[in-house]
């Protein structure tokens, strides 16, 4: 089972799975660290990505889901994911992926981004990426979560669903 931690910056990707993670000892992969520099360099700037941008990235994180896969490993990737084309991109090929949407209210958002640091993405981009994002449709299969759960509960529920699914 590979499952893709999606949404918008702030939406909690990687806190939940670290949680996930410490249940499963499953592979992980941050999205974020498969950016090339130009776009990190262009996101610190508060300067928002072009589906061009995001091509590299989006095939680094595929190969990495189609060697988990290939494999048989269970993975834990997060990725913003916020157009289905992205979404399709990255399962394309692949039987056994999830992707589970993480999607907090605004306020929540923003209170994460303004306590963040450390990190390259500018918090004035998160209006562009909740304008970006296409809300996955029920035949995409998507696990939406609101995120107001702790990061355990959340993982807890993740994999419930799985089980389920």
């Amino acid at each position: 089972m590979i499952v893709v931690l999606m949404g918008v910056a702030g939406s909690g990707k990687s806190t939940v799975a670290a949680a996930l993670r410490a249940q499963t000892g499953w592979e992980f992969a941050e999205g974020d660290d498969y950016h090339p520099e130009e776009n990190r360099a262009k996101m610190a700037a508060g300067i928002a990505l072009t589906d061009e941008d995001r091509k590299p990235w989006l095939e680094a994180l595929h190969q990495v889901l189609t060697k988990w896969e290939q494999s048989g490993v269970n993975g834990i990737l997060t990725c913003s994911a916020l157009k289905k084309s992205y979404r399709d991109r990255l399962r394309e090929g692949l039987n056994g992926l999830r992707f589970v949407w993480l999607n907090p209210r605004q306020s929540a958002l923003e209170s994460r981004l303004a306590q963040r640091t450390g990190h390259y993405f500018n918090r004035s981009l998160l209006a562009s990426q909740l304008e970006t994002l296409e809300t996955p449709g029920g035949d995409e299969g998507v696990l939406e979560l609101n995120g107001d759960e702790t990061a355990e509960e959340l993982a807890r529920r993740i994999l419930d669903a799985l089980k389920r699914s």
